[in-house]
């Protein structure tokens, strides 16, 4: 309702300007120079309708534009005092163009460029036009027409970059999402997988085992807090929170106070998800070749997107391996990372757990592959087991992102 009754009063305002700009300034040279004519009720009237149309010019441009033609034509035709009259006729043309109207603006223009000058004189009330007046009067209409185009033109480019910012913004926003559910997923699936796994353990071996049933709950509480703290991470990112030390005690501040703290997920922390994977019974071998013990600085990214690879490949093996073996393998081989996962015991696959299936694993380490510039293939192997291999572009052109 607000924006509406401003858009009211801004027509009005409109209304009001131009015709103040048309007659206060032809009354006066009527005035002064009564031999440029006399400006008259009917004259003020026809300015009056010229004006009054505008505020319509948005919904009826060719209509308002043609109405303003004729009531601007009869007071010039019909020799009334010269002025700046055509403040009406010019907001008109400017918005036919500007909506896309060419042709009633160059039917206008045309028609202006044929009754301006003779009109007047056919009519009896003027001399007829010199040649200087009617080529001054063509170069006008053009650069007004030109003037329209160039106005149009910037407007289409100032819309088009507009919606090209809303569509990169809704793309970045797209791919955050996309992002995050990668997060989620990798974090829930690869601890919830353990904690089922090692509840089912511990249910089992209670009685009859207590020490091993303690083992495994421990490590249910290792992997819940491991879930809470990358939760708390991801969760952080979504609310642009920042934790602020205390100058005095050095203790956090604000929503992050009291969170568990936890380095970024990276190569540097593949033993952990190892020594997590044999915790549920699985025998892994984990073998780090090339220069990875005196390994570069990994871009980010990358770096992050091997840990969950590996992270979600050992989620498989947990949930899905019959022998319980497996193998990681992590090499710096033709300017990339090569990530290989053996799992040396499944069986087509065949899942062993009741843990829910149908997930998207294997999708979401293609995805992350793919966005560092990489590729991952995943299958059976001949014979038995199953393979993840990846391969991930550790060079400076390869777009993997900033720096550890």
């Amino acid at each position: 309702m607000l924006g509406m009754r401003r858009s009211v009063w801004t027509e009005v305002a409109l209304v009001v300007a131009v015709a103040g700009a048309e007659i206060g300034p032809t009354a006066a040279i009527a005035h002064n120079r009564p031999d440029h004519g006399d400006l008259g009720v009917a004259g003020i009237t026809l300015l009056l309708l010229g004006a009054a149309a505008l505020p319509w010019r948005l919904r009826y441009p060719s209509w308002v534009l043609g109405f303003v033609f004729v009531t601007t034509a009869a007071y010039w035709g019909l020799g009334y005092a010269r002025g700046p009259i055509f403040f009406a006729l010019i907001i008109a043309l400017l918005n036919a163009v500007m909506t896309g109207h060419r042709r009633a603006a160059i039917a206008s223009v045309v028609a202006g460029f044929l009754c301006n000058p003779w009109l007047g004189y056919l009519l009896g009330r003027s001399d007829p036009p010199s040649v200087g007046y009617i080529l001054g009067l063509a170069a006008w209409l053009v650069a007004l027409i030109s003037l329209g185009e160039a106005l149009r033109n910037r407007r289409d480019q100032a819309r088009e970059a507009a919606r090209s910012q809303a569509e990169a913004l809704r793309r970045r926003a797209t791919e955050e999402r996309l992002r995050i559910a990668r997060e989620l997923h990798d974090v829930v699936a690869h601890n919830m997988s353990l904690i089922s796994i090692q509840a089912g353990v511990a249910l089992h071996l209670i009685d009859s085992q207590p020490e091993q049933a303690r083992s495994s709950l421990q490590t249910i509480k290792d992997a819940s807090k491991e879930t809470l703290v990358e939760l708390r991470s991801i969760l952080g990112v979504l609310r642009h929170v920042d934790a602020i030390d205390d100058p005095d005690t050095g203790e956090l501040q604000g929503d992050e106070a009291g969170a568990p703290r936890s380095p970024v997920p990276g190569l540097h922390r593949v033993g952990e998800l190892v020594d997590r994977a044999r915790s549920a019974g699985i025998d892994v071998c984990l073998e780090m070749t090339g220069e990875l013990d005196d390994r570069p600085r990994l871009p980010r990214q990358v770096d992050l997107a091997a840990y969950r690879i590996v992270q979600e490949s050992l989620t498989n093996v947990v949930r899905h391996s019959d022998d319980r073996a497996a193998t990681v393998r992590i090499q710096l081989r033709d300017g990339g990372l090569a990530v290989d996962i053996l799992d040396e015991g499944s069986r087509g696959q065949v899942p062993r757990s009741d843990l829910p299936r149908g997930g998207n694993g294997i999708a979401g380490m293609r995805e992350r592959a793919a966005s560092v510039g990489g590729r991952l293939e995943a299958g059976p192997r001949p014979g038995r087991g199953f393979a993840v291999r990846a391969w991930l572009p550790i060079e400076a052109d390869g777009g993997a992102g900033d720096s550890l």
